[in-house]
């Protein structure tokens, strides 16, 4: 079939270019390390505590330290710890009262995160609160010291041990998800849409070079010329999307969840970029107007979308606004297939969103491609 030679013919001169090689396997993986390494799953947020030099503030400093989830940091003042978590040094800080009558100062930077960190510091100190109101009971009906009493509650606490908690999950358990998994699902939007925005340029440099219009004065068919330029731009994305899925498999642990439904999800999202690069190709009238497009239009999108940074750190109009992007949809999408063990019917909308968002798109670029086409033959 001419439209495969047209593709396979797009494609080797694609991969010929040493740089593609680059961007197409290095850049990827090594986004996807850097990214897991700085932001995976094993992070463990710093707290700053200052810690007066009092038995109180000592027992409640123990506790933190033992709390799971965050990674305490001895601060020595209370103005320097602020100022830590004002630059970032930090994600929360703990000034710990002298004794009960001095309030206990907890700062943080907003977020979700600073609410996670948030509940910790309040479980430990409200079990140390707890351990107090005994100890204090204790000393008036028994005559004795605080620190008497503090003893006597110490020593019976075990056994009284914390009330088992059965939970139980509505739905499907979620599953368990490397550090790398959230960055790797990213990474292969931003590079499958970004490769075939950039591929555009092969399809300006066939029209500057005169190689539509000599293919137009063979026995080939506009259709043909179009469908060949789109399984062009096609292959590429979807060479990068098998490059970065079994790539981070390997090197990283990634897991995509359903291959069907995952395989299902990456074409999906193959024909939209593909078909927002042959439209790029078509109207963009240079290859130095296409790359700067392709750059600013896909990082735009993948940054809108949820390709940069998380969806669930959007406020739910931002969320809204998102999902105007094929990268929202296609996000969510391999969030449910990653996280929740889903199967094709459980993306089932997303899928349709972008087979019905590609085929739009690839429909509008191939009606105008046939225009230019037909300027040409004419």
């Amino acid at each position: 079939m001419k439209e495969l030679t047209i593709a396979a013919t797009s494609l080797r001169r694609t991969l010929r270019e040493r740089s593609s090689i680059f961007f197409l396997v290095l850049f990827p993986m090594l986004m996807i390390l850097v990214l897991g390494v700085a932001f995976g799953g094993s992070f463990s947020p710093r707290v700053g505590v200052v810690t007066p030099h009092t038995p109180l503030a000592e027992r409640l400093a123990d506790s933190l330290h033992a709390a799971p989830g965050i990674a305490v940091v001895a601060v020595a003042e209370g103005s320097t710890a602020i100022a830590s978590v004002e630059h970032g040094d930090l994600e929360a800080a703990v000034i710990l009262p002298a004794d009960l009558n001095t309030p206990l100062r907890y700062v943080v930077r907003p977020g979700i995160q600073g609410q996670q960190i948030s509940s910790i510091v309040t479980a430990v100190l409200d079990r140390e609160e707890a351990r107090l109101r005994a100890a204090a009971f204790v000393a008036a009906e028994n005559g004795l010291s605080l620190p008497e009493a503090q003893s006597r509650v110490d020593a019976i606490a075990p056994q009284f041990p914390p009330a088992p908690v059965d939970v139980t999950y509505a739905g499907p358990e979620p599953a368990r998800h490397g550090r790398f998994d959230a960055m790797a699902s990213s990474e292969l939007l931003l590079f499958m849409f970004l490769v075939a925005m950039t591929n555009s340029v092969a399809l300006i440099e066939s029209r500057r070079l005169g190689v539509m219009r000599r293919m137009l004065a063979t026995p080939t068919s506009t259709g043909t010329i179009i469908r060949g330029e789109g399984l062009a731009r096609l292959s590429v994305s979807l060479l990068q999307a098998v490059i970065i899925m079994v790539g981070s498999a390997l090197l990283f642990q990634v897991r995509w969840g359903d291959p069907v439904a995952a395989a299902l999800l990456v074409a999906a999202f193959a024909v939209v970029a593909s078909g927002f690069g042959l439209l790029l190709g078509t109207i963009a009238r240079t290859s130095e107007v296409a790359i700067g497009a392709g750059l600013l239009l896909s990082l735009g999108m993948a940054a809108l979308g949820g390709a940069m940074m998380p969806l669930d750190l959007f406020s739910s109009t931002m969320r809204k606004v998102a999902h105007l992007t094929p990268h929202a949809w296609a996000a969510d999408g391999f969030s449910e297939l990653a996280r929740h063990n889903a199967g094709i019917a459980d993306i089932a909308t997303e899928l349709a969103v972008l087979w019905t968002a590609g085929f739009a798109v690839f429909g509008v670029a191939a009606w105008l491609l046939r225009r230019r086409l037909a300027r040409q033959a004419a």
